[in-house]
C-alpha cells in the first residue's frame, strides 16, 4: 500500500473508541521466576483505575485501564504500556502511577524518567 493510500485510509478511519489505553502486566509465574505480580502490579493497576475515574478521564473517548498477561518485558518489571503511542513504562510506587496518569493519560506528555529502555526484554 502506498503512503497516499495509508493517509486516505487513516483519514477515513473513525475516531478511536478510547483516546488512550494503558495495559498493566499482572502476570504471575508459579515457577518462581520474576514477574510483575510480585512487584505490586495489581496495586498499581487498582490505583491507576481509581485515579483515572477520580479525574473524570474514564469512559468512551477518553482513557481505559486494562489488565494484561505477560507483556514479555519481565526484566524491566513491573511494566505498563500506553497506546496508541506505544510508550512502555516501569514504575516504583504509586506516585509514579499518579505522574503517568496526570502527565501522559490526561495531558499527553510522556514521562521520560519512567520510560522502559527499548532493549529491555524478558
Amino acid at each position: 500500500m502506498t503512503d497516499t493510500a495509508n493517509t486516505a485510509n487513516a483519514a477515513a478511519a473513525p475516531p478511536p473508541y478510547y483516546r488512550r489505553h494503558i495495559f498493566f502486566c499482572l502476570n504471575e509465574r508459579a515457577n518462581g521466576e520474576a514477574c510483575c505480580a510480585q512487584q505490586g502490579a495489581r496495586q498499581a493497576f487498582d490505583h491507576c483505575k481509581a485515579q483515572v475515574r477520580a479525574l473524570g478521564l474514564a469512559g468512551p473517548g477518553q482513557v481505559r485501564v486494562n489488565k494484561a498477561g505477560c507483556l514479555d518485558r519481565c526484566a524491566g518489571g513491573p511494566v505498563a504500556v500506553v497506546y496508541p503511542e506505544g510508550v512502555w513504562y516501569t514504575y516504583v510506587d504509586l506516585s509514579d502511577i499518579d505522574e503517568i496518569v496526570t502527565s501522559h493519560l490526561r495531558d499527553g506528555r510522556v514521562v521520560e524518567r519512567l520510560c522502559l529502555a527499548p532493549d529491555v526484554g524478558r
